[in-house]
């Protein structure tokens, strides 16, 4: 799909900026001198032609006392197909992919507070053979924020969440009123002139006071955002890569929070090790080819002065969405 520059200009806001009043998409068209119906037609027609996933909240599964991990496998290619089928249909799986190395299959599972998540993950893995399997829980964590820039250049997500000290987010109080909230808002808003009137007619409660708990959340970081998301490859950045660096102990901070100040970087983790990944400090990075992507870790390495790593670009995509909470 060709994107005039309208509609770059709306897919940078809606990822980033979307706001959570009575009337978004006509307050979005006031910054873009547009109006709002003219906003949900552009929308329909982002969302047809595959580039925005869906638009909606962004939790922090810790704030909600989940629990979560990256999963590594090793699994025969004549078997793949099956595998992803089967890890696909767990609820508590957001992002698979395939990558070219011989660990070569990679998603994200989280779990509720009353599941224990390597339980779940034997129960998950025991239907299929494996060559190898390993869990890389984060130890801590110093960036979530991706964006995906339509302009010229990179640019920095004005919703990235940067932690400087890499510490765990920890689980939140929530109300009941709160709870009930995170339910109403995690289905695909609709692209109607006031998508939120429903969800408070719902929850029995006037607008401006559903709007002001919605933003509460967001103030307390149980929400980290709310926006687009995008399908990073119909968008034109074609290549996805996770960076894995080997960084001794005493250097994680520092170079966590170097890596997490870069703009091209999307997340950064620090993640437990094992006998079979030494590997400790994780950056996700996009770019429209393989070699920018290349480039781009080449002089992150200048930077941070290592060079002990391993790049892993996706080749497939199996499942992408955003985790349905219940809490």
């Amino acid at each position: 799909m060709a994107l005039d520059s309208i509609d770059q200009k709306l897919l940078n806001l809606v990822q980033a900026e979307f706001p959570l009043t009575r009337e978004p998409y006509a307050d979005i068209g006031q910054k873009l001198d547009i109006d709002g119906e003219e906003v949900i037609c552009r929308l329909k027609r982002l969302k047809a032609s595959g580039i925005i996933r869906q638009i909606g909240p962004v939790f922090d599964a810790r704030r909600l006392g989940y629990q979560s991990t990256l999963v590594a496998m090793r699994i025969r290619e004549t078997e793949l197909d099956k595998v992803e089928r089967i890890i696909s249909r767990h609820p508590g799986v957001s992002h698979g992919y395939e990558r070219d190395h011989y660990f070569n299959l990679w998603f994200t599972l989280a779990v509720s507070p009353r599941v224990d998540i390597e339980t779940e993950l034997a129960q998950l893995t025991s239907s299929f053979d494996t060559e190898a399997v390993f869990s890389l829980p984060a130890v801590k964590v110093f960036k979530i924020g991706a964006y995906f820039n339509m302009g010229e250049g990179v640019q920095q997500a004005p919703n990235s969440s940067i932690y400087s000290s890499g510490t765990l987010p920890k689980k939140a109080e929530l109300s009941r009123q709160d709870r009930l909230i995170i339910r109403e808002l995690q289905p695909d808003l609709p692209l109607v002139p006031m998508p939120f009137s429903d969800m408070a007619v719902r929850l029995g409660a006037a607008m401006e006071d559903f709007l002001a708990r919605c933003q509460s959340l967001q103030q307390r970081g149980i929400m980290r955002r709310f926006g687009a998301s995008i399908n990073h490859h119909q968008a034109g950045f074609k290549a996805n890569a996770m960076v894995c660096w080997l960084v001794p102990p005493e250097e994680v901070d520092v170079v966590g929070r170097k890596l997490a100040s870069m703009p091209e970087v999307s997340h950064c983790y620090q993640r437990a090790t094992n006998p079979l990944w030494r590997y400790n400090l994780f950056a996700v990075i996009h770019g429209h080819t393989r070699e920018a992507c290349q480039e781009v870790v080449a002089n992150m390495s200048r930077q941070i002065g290592l060079k002990d790593y391993v790049l892993l670009f996706s080749t497939k995509e199996f499942k992408k969405t955003r985790v349905k909470y219940i809490v």
